[in-house]
């Protein structure tokens, strides 16, 4: 399959394990926007999650793949560029190998309400809002037309500082799936020996 030249979903997370929240995010983004594909990109240690084991890395990039093969009618790519890059695994770097290993493709990172609301934490955020742009599904909890809003705010105010032109591109998803599951709590149900298996992709 070709993949120069399209417009692709970055979607990065440890994903552990993928469940039918991570499915319903992958569907509408290559069903319903106008994403080529969707380049699934697991993490060996998130810089905020840094009790998880980086040597599980690889068995969550095989179980990645093996829950993407179910599902052939998507178009996504699980993509191991993070498993080579040395930690931290900042987003933005995995950002910028992804343009440099293929720089006819435009790349738009996807993300959660929750994590847009805690972007300013992020390494170079900024320059991830402006030369890459972000699609942001919402999460319970958070409204995202204000989270933007704020955001779109510091831009105007001059306070990007970025060397991409400092306008961000924040793009919200708001009738992408909203699904009330989360990995932590498959791998807590499943500790407490509870049957889970419905929720797992």
């Amino acid at each position: 399959m070709d993949l120069r030249a399209m417009k692709i979903a970055v979607y990065t997370g440890t994903f552990n394990p993928m469940h039918i929240g991570h499915l319903a995010i992958m569907e509408y983004l290559t069903q319903d926007r106008d994403f080529g594909m969707v380049y699934l990109v697991v993490s060996p240690q998130s810089p905020f999650k840094e009790f998880m084991k980086v040597e599980t890395g690889v068995e969550r990039y095989r179980n990645a793949v093996e829950a993407v093969e179910r599902h052939p009618e998507l178009k996504v790519r699980v993509d191991d560029i993070e498993l080579g890059m040395p930690a931290p695994q900042y987003t933005v770097r995995t950002l910028d190998a992804l343009k440099a290993r293929e720089p006819e493709n435009e790349f738009t990172l996807i993300m959660g309400a929750d994590n847009l609301a805690d972007i300013r934490k992020w390494k170079d955020y900024r320059r991830i809002l402006c030369r890459y742009g972000v699609a942001v599904y919402p999460r319970e909890g958070y409204d995202m037309k204000e989270l933007r809003d704020g955001l779109m705010e510091e831009c105007v105010d001059g306070g990007s500082g970025d060397s991409d032109g400092g306008v961000y591109r924040i793009m919200l998803l708001e009738d992408a799936p909203m699904v009330d599951i989360s990995s932590t709590r498959i791998r807590e149900g499943i500790a407490a020996g509870r049957d889970m298996s419905s929720y797992m992709m």
